[in-house]
C-alpha cells in the first residue's frame, strides 16, 4: 500500500493554522489538527475540519493542550498508532500556536507587570513546544526525507510593540529553535523554516492592545494595497512542500506583500 501524506498542524482551528490545514488538504495531504477550544469556540475547529474533508482528505483533530509535555507525548503516540494501521508519514509539521501574556515587563503596579509564570508559559506555548513536537515526530520515525517543518513568527521578534514583550521574547526564541533544528535535521533531508506574515486580521492579533492601529497602519503602507491574509501564508506553505524547495532551510521567510520594506 502506498504511504499516505499527512500534515500535522498545531493551532489548526483558526487563523494561519486553519488556512494552512485547508491549503494542505487541497494539495493532497490528510491532516492531523491540534487545537484547544472550549464550547464558545469549538465551532471554529469543526469548520476547519470540514474544510479538510471537503477537499476529500481525512481530518483527525485533537482538542488538547499542545504545549503540555505529557499531552505532546500522548498525542504523538496516538498519531503513530494511526499511521501504523494505515501506512503514512507526517510530511509537514506546521506550528501556529498563538497564546501568551500581553503585559508590560515593567510597571509601578506589580499586578500589571509580567510575572515569571506568565513569561514561562508564553515561551513554552509559542516557542519551546516547536522543539518538543519536532523531537517526538522525528524521534518516532514519523517524518523522514522530504519533511517540512514550518513555524509562524512575527516582526515582533525584532521590533517593539507595547505590551508585546513576552510574545516578542517567545518569537525570538522560536526563530532560534527553528535555526538550530534546520541545522540538525538537514542531514535527514528535513527542512525547517519560520514564516513571518504581514499584519493579518486573526483572532490572535485582535488580542494585542492597539490592534486596530496595527491593521490600519499595515493597510496604509503595504505596497500591495491590502493586508496579508492567512491564505497568503497557507499558499506559501503548500507550495514549499514541493521537492524543489528541499534546499531552502533555516530562513525567516516574509510573506507580507512588501510591507516590511516600507519605512
Amino acid at each position: 500500500m502506498e504511504s499516505e501524506r499527512w500534515a500535522l498542524v498545531l493551532g489548526a482551528s483558526s487563523g494561519f493554522g486553519a488556512a494552512s490545514a485547508a491549503a494542505l488538504a487541497e494539495s493532497g495531504f490528510h491532516v492531523f489538527g491540534v487545537h484547544l477550544d472550549r464550547r464558545q469556540t469549538i465551532e471554529l475547529a469543526e469548520a476547519a475540519r470540514r474544510r479538510v474533508e471537503a477537499a476529500g482528505r481525512r481530518a483527525v483533530f485533537f482538542n488538547v493542550n499542545a504545549a503540555d509535555p505529557d499531552t505532546i507525548v500522548e498525542t504523538a503516540g496516538r498519531i503513530e498508532a494511526i499511521l501504523r494501521e494505515q501506512p503514512g508519514r507526517v510530511q509537514v509539521l506546521m506550528h501556529s500556536l498563538a497564546f501568551g501574556s500581553l503585559k508590560p515587563f515593567v510597571s509601578e503596579d506589580p499586578k500589571e507587570r509580567t510575572t515569571r509564570a506568565q513569561l514561562q508559559m508564553t515561551l513554552e506555548v509559542m516557542a519551546s513546544s516547536l522543539l518538543y513536537w519536532t523531537q517526538e515526530i522525528v524521534g518516532r520515525g514519523l517524518m523522514g526525507p522530504g519533511g517540512r517543518v514550518f513555524a509562524m513568527t512575527s516582526s515582533g521578534a525584532s521590533r517593539v510593540i507595547p505590551k508585546y514583550g513576552p510574545v516578542s521574547a517567545a518569537k525570538a526564541s522560536l526563530e532560534a529553535i527553528a535555526r538550530q533544528l534546520a541545522f540538525e535535521l538537514m542531514p535527514r533531508g528535513i527542512t525547517v523554516n519560520a514564516l513571518c506574515a504581514g499584519v493579518t486580521d486573526t483572532p490572535a492579533l485582535r488580542k494585542i492592545p492597539g490592534s486596530d492601529a496595527l491593521l490600519s497602519g499595515a493597510l496604509e503602507r503595504n505596497p500591495g494595497g491590502r493586508r496579508t491574509t492567512p491564505e497568503d501564508v497557507a499558499g506559501v506553505i503548500a507550495a514549499m512542500t514541493d521537492p524543489r524547495f528541499g534546499w531552502v532551510t533555516g530562513n525567516v521567510i516574509r510573506v507580507d506583500g512588501g510591507e516590511e520594506i516600507v519605512a
